[in-house]
C-alpha cells in the first residue's frame, strides 16, 4: 500500500538531518547584541543578578526580559545569572533540604535520567521548602532573577515547581536529552504527536537551575549545547548514536558558583555531566517552570468516569481503536501533574497513566471492585 503519510504533519525517529544540527549549533553569541549581559562564556550569555535587580527597579523590566526571551529562542538558548541567591538564604535552603533528604533516606527515588538511588532526590521541594520554613522560602523567591527568567519566557501566571538534586562523588553523567513535556517520553509516544506539537511544547516550560555549592567542572556541573534548541526534530532525533557523539564532541560546561542559577530553554540539548572528585556533593534546586496555559477548562473526576466506564469497557461490545477511543474520552492519558515521592517513573520515564492502568484491568480481567481500588490508590499516590 503506497505510503500516504504527510511528513509535514507527522514526524518519526529517523526525521532530522545531522549536518542541519550543525549549521546551527556553528553560530557565535555576539556580546554585543545582549545589552544587559556582562560577559559570554562558552557561547553562553551572563548576566549578574544585581544588574537585573536594578533594571526592574528603573522601569527597564520589560526591556530585560525581552532580550532574555532572545536568549532563550533564537540565541544560545541558555543564560547564567550570577549571585541570583543571597548566600545565607542559600546556606539555610541547603541545611533544609539536607534535612529532608536525611527524612526520607532508605525510601526508593525513581530518576527520570538517573538509576533509582543513584542521586539523592527531593521531588517537590518547592512545597516542602515553604511549609518547613516560610521565612526562608520568601528570602529565597523574593529575589527577582527567578521571576524576571520566568516571565521572559513564560509570561505572567506562570507557575514553580522544584526538585533537588544531589550527586554524590562518582555519580554518573545523564544521557543527553530535551526536557520537558516531550523530551519525558519514549519515541514510539513522541511520534503519536504532530510536528506542531513538537514545535509547541519548548514554548510551555523554562528550565533552571540554582547552585548550592560551587560546581567545578570536574563535579559535573550541567552540559549544554548551545543553539540546539533551534533543530526542529531533536526531540526524536536527539537519542540517535550520531546525535549523541556530536553532543560528546562539541557540548559547552560552565563552572557555577553558589548561588548562581542557569536557565534555559528545555529543548536544548543537555545533560548532568559526571562527579569525578572525591568530595563534592554537587547540590542543585532544579527549576522547571509551567506556562499558564498548560490547563484544561474544565476539572473533570476522570476517576469516577472510569469506575463509571469500567463495566462497558469490560463488556467485550467495544473492542480496537474503538475500546481505545473510549479509553481515551474517559480515563487522565498523562502522567502529569503527580506526586513524585509515591508516584514515581521506576520503570520509565513517565509513572502508569490512569488510561494505561485501565488497559491493564481489562487485560488482566480483573473485578470492578479491583479496578476501583487500583484507581484509589493510583489516586492517592497523586496527591500532595
Amino acid at each position: 500500500m503506497k505510503d500516504l503519510t504527510d511528513k509535514a504533519v507527522w514526524i518519526s525517529q529517523d526525521s532530522g538531518a545531522l549536518h542541519d544540527l550543525e549549521a546551527l549549533t556553528s553560530q557565535q553569541t555576539d556580546l554585543a547584541a545582549y545589552a544587559f549581559a556582562s560577559d559570554l562564556q562558552e557561547n553562553v550569555l551572563i548576566y549578574e543578578a544585581a544588574a537585573i535587580e536594578a533594571a526592574r527597579a528603573d522601569g527597564s523590566g520589560r526591556a530585560v526580559m525581552a532580550e532574555l526571551n532572545r536568549a532563550f529562542d533564537s540565541g544560545p538558548g541558555i543564560v547564567v545569572i550570577r549571585a541570583a541567591i543571597d548566600g545565607d538564604v542559600l546556606d539555610r535552603a541547603t541545611n533544609i533540604f539536607t534535612q529532608i533528604i536525611e527524612a526520607e533516606r532508605g525510601v526508593t527515588s525513581g530518576d527520570h535520567f538517573a538509576k533509582p538511588g543513584a542521586n539523592d532526590r527531593v521531588w517537590n521541594a518547592l512545597q516542602k521548602h515553604c511549609l518547613t520554613d516560610p521565612e526562608n522560602f520568601a528570602a529565597y523567591f523574593s529575589g527577582l532573577s527567578i521571576d524576571t527568567a520566568s516571565r521572559a519566557w513564560l509570561g505572567d501566571a506562570y507557575q514553580l515547581t522544584a526538585q533537588v538534586n544531589r550527586v554524590n562523588p562518582g555519580g554518573a553523567a545523564q544521557t543527553p536529552h530535551r526536557d520537558y513535556h516531550l523530551g519525558f517520553m519514549a519515541p514510539e509516544r513522541m511520534e503519536a504527536f504532530p510536528a506542531a506539537i513538537h514545535r509547541l511544547s519548548p514554548y510551555l516550560t523554562l528550565q533552571g537551575a540554582v547552585a548550592h555549592c560551587d560546581m567545578p567542572r570536574e563535579s559535573g556541573p550541567t552540559l549544554f549545547l548551545p543553539y540546539s534548541q533551534q533543530f526542529f526534530e531533536g526531540y526524536l532525533a536527539f537519542g540517535r548514536p550520531e546525535f549523541q557523539e556530536f553532543f560528546r564532541d562539541h557540548h559547552v560546561q560552565l563552572p557555577l558558583a553558589k548561588g548562581d542559577a542557569v536557565f534555559f530553554n528545555p529543548a536544548v540539548m543537555h545533560g548532568a555531566g559526571t562527579n569525578v572528585t572525591p568530595d563534592i556533593y554537587r547540590f542543585a534546586n532544579l527549576l522547571q517552570v509551567g506556562s499558564a496555559f498548560g490547563r484544561s477548562i474544565e476539572t473533570v473526576d476522570r476517576s469516577k468516569m472510569s469506575i463509571a466506564m469500567y463495566p462497558v469497557l469490560k463488556s467485550g461490545k467495544y473492542k480496537g481503536d474503538q475500546l481505545r477511543t473510549l479509553i481515551a474520552a474517559t480515563a487522565e492519558g498523562y502522567s502529569f501533574p503527580t506526586n513524585l515521592d509515591f508516584d514515581q517513573p521506576i520503570s520509565g520515564l513517565n509513572p502508569e497513566t490512569q488510561a494505561e492502568l485501565v488497559g491493564r484491568a481489562l487485560e488482566n480481567d480483573w473485578s470492578e471492585a479491583e479496578f476501583a481500588e487500583a484507581i484509589a490508590a493510583q489516586d492517592q499516590r497523586k496527591r500532595a
